[in-house]
C-alpha cells in the first residue's frame, strides 16, 4: 500500500495506527501517525540541523530519516519491531505492556495471524462500561467501611496505622501528619474507593483522643 493510501485509511477510519500484514494475514509491522508525521511533501520533514549535529548523527540515522520523509510505500516507513499479544492475554497484562513499551496499541495474534488490535482507547472504553459503582448512600456500617479501607491498604508501605482512620456516619477521617503528599493522596484514594464512603476528610494535625 502507498503511504498516501495508508494515511487516507487512518483518516477515514478514525484510527491513529494499524497493523501491516501479508497476503496470509501474518504480521509484518505496524504503521502509525507517528510514522507519517515527518513528510517532505507536506513540509513537515525534520528541519536542517546544526552542522555539529549533522557530524554526530550516524550515516544510518540520516538515511533512516530520509526514508521516513520520502518513501512512497508503507513497507519503508512502518515499524517492524512490534510487541504483540494473544487472545488469552489479560487486560491487566496488556495495560502493563502498553505502559512499559510506551506504545498506544498492540496487535492481537491467533496462530501467528492478526485477528485484532487493542489500544489505550479500548482500555478506556472498558473502564466506562464497567458495572456501576455502589451508591454512596448504600446501607453499609462504619465498621465495614473501616475494615474495607484497611484491606485496601494492606501490605502497602504507605498504609496508615489503624488508629489514624476513623469512620463516622459514612465519613472517613484520616490523620496524615508526617507523610508525603503522594502518600496522602494514596490513602485518600484507598478510602474513597471503599464501598459506602460518603466523604473523606484529611487531618494534618495531631489526632485529639
Amino acid at each position: 500500500m502507498s503511504v498516501r493510501q495508508a494515511a487516507g485509511t487512518m483518516v477515514f477510519a478514525g484510527i491513529s495506527g494499524m497493523p501491516v500484514i501479508d497476503e496470509d494475514g501474518a504480521l509484518l509491522g505496524i504503521v502509525t501517525e507517528g510514522d507519517l508525521m515527518h513528510r517532505a511533501e507536506i513540509g513537515t520533514g525534520v528541519r536542517q540541523r546544526a552542522w555539529w549535529l549533522e557530524l554526530v548523527a550516524s550515516t544510518r540515522e540520516l538515511a533512516s530519516q530520509y526514508v521516513k520523509e520520502h518513501a512512497r510505500k508503507v513497507r519503508d516507513v512502518m515499524t517492524t519491531d512490534v510487541a504483540t499479544v494473544t487472545e488469552t492475554c489479560s487486560v491487566a497484562d496488556i495495560a502493563e505492556l502498553l505502559e512499559r513499551k510506551r506504545i498506544k496499541r498492540v496487535p492481537v495474534l491467533r496462530d501467528g495471524k492478526v485477528v485484532g488490535v487493542v489500544s489505550r482507547a479500548n482500555l478506556i472504553r472498558a473502564l466506562v462500561t464497567m458495572a456501576p459503582e455502589m451508591p454512596v448512600d448504600a446501607d453499609i456500617s462504619d465498621h465495614s467501611i473501616r475494615e474495607a479501607i484497611f484491606a485496601a491498604m494492606a501490605e502497602h508501605p504507605w498504609a496508615l496505622a489503624r488508629e489514624n482512620i476513623i469512620v463516622e456516619n459514612g465519613t472517613v477521617h484520616l490523620w496524615i501528619r508526617g507523610i508525603s503528599e503522594d502518600e496522602a493522596k494514596a490513602v485518600r484514594v484507598a478510602a474513597e474507593n471503599a464501598p459506602g464512603v460518603k466523604d473523606v476528610v484529611m487531618h494534618d494535625g495531631p489526632q485529639v483522643v
